[in-house]
């Protein structure tokens, strides 16, 4: 009788609804569940030793990302949206490539939840967008993007958004381009400018006031390189760019293009 009974509870039990994934790549959209991706014929297991999100070695059941892209070609550009609003926007070539580094797919299985990210804090999944060596292309901690409920096929951020582009008269090696460059990877996932940009984490970096404009130099520096240490609260969501990610030439050109944007706001 007992057994009976555990077993219809069991049977009555809520169980963790598997997430989808949706791909916009032109023309219909395509969903993918969770439980069908973790079936998929080229999903594997792998091992990431240097995982961006949880700083730590994890083990993934992923697929290879450039199968779920279907006539995506290198010159295409694609956003990767979040749950919490973060829009990565990336160049496709990288993610097509079988190697050295090979961007992944991976899919967190429902009945065994991954580990939330920090006290407090979901974890990575459902979907999370993993490379095995990325050293070997240089892939920046924005193109691991986490909670990944969308990828779109777009046109590139200076096509979508123009109230982002710096002055056109600029000499081509001029900072504030290399400036933009960087913007687009490091802060535009996050963050709009001019009102311009898909992302709703973070605040406007343009209006009403530019941080350049409310920032000493010195401590806007260190603001970017840890947060934390000028403003200290437990719901922060901005990380910190270590001189690995944006080195001191990087850092400078980035806020030559805030500063040459605080004169070119939208009004």
């Amino acid at each position: 009788m007992r057994l009976c009974l555990a077993l219809f509870c069991l049977l009555l039990a809520p169980t963790s609804p598997a997430a989808q994934l949706t791909l916009e790549l032109g023309g219909d959209s395509r969903h993918w569940s969770s439980e069908q991706l973790l079936a998929h014929p080229q999903a594997r297991d792998i091992t990431i030793e240097q995982d961006v999100a949880y700083k730590r070695t994890l083990h993934y059941r992923a697929v290879p990302l450039a199968v779920l892209l279907p006539g995506v070609i290198p010159s295409d550009h694609l956003q990767a949206v979040a749950l919490d609003g973060f829009a990565a926007e990336m160049p496709a070539g990288p993610l097509l490539q079988a190697g050295p580094a090979q961007a992944w797919l991976a899919i967190e299985d429902p009945s065994h939840p991954w580990p939330a990210l920090s006290k407090g804090k979901p974890g990575a999944g459902p979907f999370y967008l993993v490379w095995t060596q990325p050293q070997a292309s240089g892939i920046r901690p924005e193109q691991w993007p986490y909670q990944i409920a969308s990828i779109r096929r777009l046109p590139p951020v200076e096509t979508r958004f123009p109230a982002l582009l710096p002055d056109p008269a600029l000499a081509e090696n001029d900072p504030v381009r290399q400036g933009f460059a960087l913007f687009q990877q490091n802060c535009l996932a996050c963050h709009r400018l001019n009102g311009a940009g898909d992302a709703h984490l973070g605040p406007d970096l343009n209006l009403p006031h530019n941080p350049t404009e409310y920032f000493q130099p010195a401590f806007l520096r260190q603001y970017i390189r840890d947060p934390q240490s000028l403003r200290r609260w437990q719901q922060a969501k901005m990380p910190g760019f270590s001189s690995q990610v944006l080195d001191e030439p990087a850092l400078d050109a980035v806020l030559a293009y805030l500063k040459h944007m605080a004169g070119r706001k939208a009004h």
